[in-house]
């Protein structure tokens, strides 16, 4: 096992399938005892990526290290050492709670009672469902199963895809909840989310696009790093403002949030805008930006 300050080493990582190229020339590092996130959209490389650094796919080119073990070389070590949680529920559906974490214990030569401490405080909120098939389980129980079945033999390094897909916003935050105890727990922690405001519960996070890492900084760091002035408008109309707006040359950028509009300006003061004569124009109100602002700017400008 590395006892040394680095859990992870990621070097010019490259994977293409076809005429997709799902990893291109990624490096980064990851402290231990960090929850590190990699944001981004379906499609954006984070399940290749995490396959790799589980050793379950071979990358073309480029070289990983998880917890002092190369993921290639030393793979049968390498899976002693970490949890895994994929994006879909790969439990199995006709055994229980209870048998689907005793199964997964014996795997690794371990039993329920040893590690227990270590999962208590997710497997007691399931563990009144213990004789209920993990099929039937609701997706948030689901998830509480899949976590502690990839925790029960105490691996230092822990893996997560898109952990909270489909999952209602009280179980998110429970389980946003259960990582910061595992991470006291001295567990590096990687989590790959499609959700943009589960980026600021990181310690770290890389922006991923197109299997290319246009950021790695911390969140505050990112939204720090927002080049320009940020506003917000809205109007009745929003697509008639929207086509308006990207029409105007003072206006550098303007993107939908929901209601509003979000707009940076070129020279990074409210220029005039001339609005149809016939209604009133839009008000503009400056705003801090969000992750996904951060987000957005940097595809943009890849």
């Amino acid at each position: 096992m590395n006892t040394g300050k680095t859990a992870i080493v990621v070097s010019k990582l490259n994977k293409r399938f076809g005429n997709i190229q799902a990893l291109n020339d990624v490096s980064f590092e990851i402290e231990r005892g960090e929850l590190f996130g990699l944001i981004g959209p379906d499609g954006a490389g984070k399940t290749t990526l995490f396959r790799i650094l589980t050793s379950l796919l071979l990358a073309d080119s480029g070289s990983a290290v998880v917890d002092g073990l190369d993921v290639v070389n030393d793979y049968r070590e390498l899976r002693k050492h970490i949890g895994y949680m994929p994006g879909r529920f790969s439990l199995y559906p006709d055994l229980t709670v209870e048998e689907n974490l005793h199964f997964f214990a014996t795997l690794f030569n371990t039993t329920i009672q040893e590690n227990y401490r270590l999962v208590e405080p997710i497997y007691r909120q399931i563990e009144p469902f213990k004789n209920r098939r993990a099929g039937k389980l609701s997706g948030g129980m689901k998830q509480k199963l899949a976590l502690s079945c990839a925790l029960i033999h105490k691996p230092s390094v822990l893996f997560l895809d898109e952990p909270t897909t489909g999952v209602d916003p009280v179980s998110r935050k429970e389980f946003w909840e259960m990582l910061r105890l595992l991470k006291s727990e001295g567990i590096t922690i990687v989590v790959s989310t499609p959700y943009m405001d589960e980026a600021t519960r990181c310690d770290r996070i890389a922006l991923v696009q197109h299997g290319k890492i246009l950021s790695i900084e911390t969140p505050e760091q990112i939204v720090r790093q927002f080049p320009k002035k940020l506003y917000r408008t809205e109007m009745r109309n929003q697509l008639q403002l929207l086509k308006e707006l990207r029409e105007n040359p003072a206006v550098e950028s303007v993107f939908m949030f929901g209601e509003y509009l979000h707009v940076t300006f070129t020279d990074d003061t409210l220029a005039p805008y001339h609005s149809n004569p016939d209604r009133p124009s839009p008000v503009f109100t400056e705003i801090p930006p969000s992750i996904e602002d951060c987000f957005i700017h940097l595809m943009s400008k890849s």
